[in-house]
């Protein structure tokens, strides 16, 4: 395999930073897929379950020490019951300003403070309400499928190039092929993280 051919980059949406050595193409759409089921698997962390999380809430900002800091970042989050989170900041000065974060970020639960520990009672999620998350769900899942079969097409493109001045066409048609199962496996991994998902919302 040829190294260099440093035409210019031609990146669309999500696609992988192309460089000129045709070797990284396939490296860079791992990269670029991996990045965006990071980020689908983030999202669905904010979902809600019917079970308390503390990824619920890690990551409100709280308004303390003269700027906006993370929850998780001034305080410990656990679930010590399957329907209650307890926040224990690290300094009780903020203890305020974390409850007043809570409320303000409109996650649906009242947070109830001793002046040392914040508790939040997680309700019960409604048939409707799961319903609804299902949805949400799903619909993120399938943006993060067409995110991925993108990188694949713009990876396929990089490579028709590279076949010009740098690669065999039977090297083309092999790294074609590894792109291919590489989206096949991605998307399947979408697919079981969204089913993953949505098991846990509709547990009762």
């Amino acid at each position: 395999m040829g190294k260099n051919n440093k035409g210019g980059n031609n990146n669309k949406g999500n696609a992988p930073a192309v460089s000129g050595d045709s070797s990284k193409i396939l490296d860079n759409a791992t990269a670029a897929m991996k990045r965006t089921v990071d980020i689908m698997t983030k999202d669905f962390g904010a979902v809600r379950t019917g079970k308390a999380s503390p990824a619920m809430v890690d990551g409100i900002m709280v308004e303390c020490y003269g700027g906006q800091q993370k929850l998780k970042d001034v305080a410990a989050i656990t679930a010590p019951e399957p329907l209650l989170l307890v926040i224990q900041p690290y300094d009780q000065s903020i203890v305020n300003n974390v409850t007043k974060a809570i409320l303000a970020s409109n996650i649906g639960i009242s947070p109830v403070s001793d002046g040392r520990v914040i508790r939040l009672p997680v309700p019960e999620l409604s048939a409707e309400r799961r319903a609804e998350l299902t949805k949400v769900i799903k619909t993120r899942a399938e943006a993060a499928k067409v995110e991925i079969r993108n990188v694949r097409r713009d990876s396929n493109e990089a490579i028709k190039k590279a076949q010009k001045t740098d690669i065999t066409e039977d090297e083309a048609k092999q790294m074609t092929d590894k792109i291919q199962k590489l989206t096949d496996k991605t998307i399947e991994d979408i697919q079981k993280a969204a089913d993953a998902k949505i098991k846990e919302v509709e547990q009762i």
